[in-house]
């Protein structure tokens, strides 16, 4: 397939496609940004349908664009076969034409941190909608923890404060509650179950750490894992009130 007006060099992925995750880097245990790419961005330049070099775009935005995680990624995509680039929006945005550049990637991947703070700026500057049309023109997009829960109705957060609260105002294109880091930190899991449970969230899917979810346009096609011993999970509401736990078994990625 030849470039097209958005840049494109590679085929689409076949359907709009979202990996929403409670993964991502690997340290490489020689200092806290010293990181290396998990398997799941192969997942991701597999869904794509990328070419040799698959392009991706990190979103930094959910931590305030922070200079030192660029820096970070950089290092982590150097000498692999992807070829990384960023959108940053603070303090204005780095690219000229957002829209052009977002459409000519592979792959946008967004980071974790505040999620309230991630969609309060994503709508100010109308990223919403363009990530919608990337989405809708096979540009895989993912992330992690924040990066998860943007896709869904909402999700359990810490972005007003370390106690978890509901957040309920995400982008909605996957009509579910999402729970991140589902077996890392205690407050999680009965929140979700809570907030299932009272109707504040739908159904909801979650993660623990080093898992992932891959949705194919509003529905969920399988779990992958980047290591073993864990899982994902639906939760839902009986019409009596009562919430149940559906463990769903990730496929485990090749490292």
């Amino acid at each position: 397939m030849g470039g097209g007006l958005d840049g494109r060099t590679t085929v689409p992925a076949s359907e709009p496609t979202i990996l929403a995750t409670s993964m991502g880097f690997f340290s490489r245990r020689r200092g806290p940004y010293d990181l290396r790419p998990g398997p799941i961005f192969e997942l991701a330049a597999e869904l794509a349908q990328a070419g040799p070099e698959p392009r991706i775009c990190y979103l930094g935005q959910a931590v305030g664009d922070q200079p030192t995680t660029f820096t970070a990624l950089y290092g982590a995509f150097a000498g692999t076969r992807f070829r990384m680039s960023h959108l940053a929006l603070f303090p204005m945005p780095n690219v000229d034409d957002i829209r052009a550049h977002l459409l000519a990637q592979d792959v946008i991947w967004v980071g974790g941190g505040s999620v309230a703070n991630l969609l309060a700026v994503w709508r100010v500057h109308g990223l919403d909608e363009i990530l919608h049309e990337c989405w809708q023109a096979g540009v895989v997009l993912g992330g992690v923890s924040a990066g998860s829960i943007c896709w869904h109705k909402g999700g359990a957060t810490d972005s007003f404060g370390p106690q978890l609260r509901a957040y309920t105002d995400g982008l909605g294109w996957l009509p579910y509650g999402n729970g991140v880091h589902y077996d890392s930190e205690e407050q999680r899991r009965p929140l979700i179950h809570r907030l299932v449970g009272d109707g504040t969230l739908p159904v909801s899917h979650c993660t623990d750490d080093g898992v992932g979810l891959v949705y194919r346009r509003d529905k969920l096609v399988e779990a992958v894992a980047d290591r073993e011993g864990v899982s994902a999970y639906e939760v839902s509401r009986a019409a009596n009130g009562t919430v149940s736990e559906t463990v769903i078994t990730p496929r485990l990625l090749e490292a």
